[in-house]
């Protein structure tokens, strides 16, 4: 008799534990949260940089001097990362010298000594992934943040970071002669559903008067790489019913602005952070286009309760595009 109360007793515990153990696998694919603090008038700015890790090469070392400018004018909270923040392939590992070559030596002015939120980029898989995502990076610089995928919460604002890198099929089937770093992902078409349930879940909870994703791949561009159709296909829909203002995005290295024609989506194209493409521009697909820039730069961003002011700087730190919109009125100019 008691051996069977014993063996019913360890099977409720199984049970009990099994079905926690399932509810702790459910509640980690919500998206890893950060807090970031506003202004004490209870304003957000920062800029977004991508496609930028050469050791300072290709007016990437230029760049940065401008951004710390600007960054100091403005009073920064914080930088995005587009992606692609180490060329060609990526980190080999922890302590390989790119991350201070490229990120710490680089961006060394004072005003950028805020925090940077980091997505990875197609070039940033091509090396030893889980390296760029170490927490021992964090130890040799404070300021760097990058994960997969996560949410920087800032009351006034959140900003949905999202790894588009997986979405692209070419990469799995047609890498080109180049290795990339899967470790993590599993199934391509189960993680693409699941980060996208889990996006689309994060933003209906949302309650911020701004949403924003970004992620390393263009959905609209006229640049070298055009529309991404398996975001076009994935993950457009997601922003679109969940009324996301911008997505922001690297991989084309230039500095771009179209208008989504289908709903207030702006398509904010922010990968000039060295080398540039000059000229190597699409036909194709220029409905909603605002402003094309094939040069070196980088985009700032000011967000208030109402109001937000985009503004695109090139290499000299001109600035060369400018776009308001009030929230509260639904209008833009």
């Amino acid at each position: 008799m008691a051996d069977m109360y014993t063996q019913r007793l360890s099977i409720a515990l199984f049970v009990m534990t099994f079905g926690l153990e399932l509810c702790l696998v459910s509640t980690s694919a919500e998206l890893q949260r950060f807090n970031q603090p506003l202004k004490d008038d209870g304003s957000l700015s920062f800029l977004v940089i991508g496609d930028w890790g050469r050791r300072g090469s290709f007016n990437q070392s230029q760049v940065a001097v401008q951004m710390g400018r600007v960054g100091e004018k403005l009073g920064i909270d914080f930088v995005v990362s587009t992606g692609d923040n180490f060329y060609d392939n990526g980190l080999t590992s922890v302590q390989d010298n790119a991350f201070d070559e490229s990120f710490t030596k680089i961006y060394n002015a004072k005003s950028l000594q805020k925090q940077w939120y980091s997505v990875l980029g197609n070039h940033d898989y091509r090396g030893n992934v889980l390296a760029q995502l170490s927490h021992h990076l964090k130890a040799i610089d404070s300021r760097w943040v990058c994960l997969r995928s996560f949410i920087v919460n800032a009351g006034l604002a959140e900003l949905f970071f999202v790894d588009t890198t997986p979405f692209v099929k070419s990469y799995f089937i047609e890498p080109e002669g180049h290795r990339y770093d899967w470790r993590g992902i599993g199934s391509r078409k189960a993680y693409i559903t699941g980060l996208t349930q889990d996006l689309d879940m994060a933003l209906k909870k949302s309650s911020a008067k701004w949403k924003i994703v970004v992620g390393h791949h263009g959905i609209r561009s006229i640049g070298h790489h055009g529309d991404t159709k398996e975001l076009v296909e994935n993950l457009l829909p997601v922003l679109q019913a969940n009324n996301v203002d911008f997505y922001m995005n690297g991989h084309d290295h230039c500095l771009e602005h179209i208008a989504d024609t289908q709903s207030p989506l702006q398509f904010l194209t922010s990968g000039a952070g060295s080398k540039a493409w000059r000229g190597d521009v699409k036909d194709r697909n220029r409905g909603g286009l605002k402003f094309y820039y094939d040069g070196q730069g980088f985009m700032s961003v000011q967000l208030n309760t109402n109001d937000t002011q985009i503004a695109f700087y090139d290499v000299l730190g001109n600035i060369i595009h400018t776009w308001h919109t009030t929230k509260a009125l639904h209008q833009s100019s």
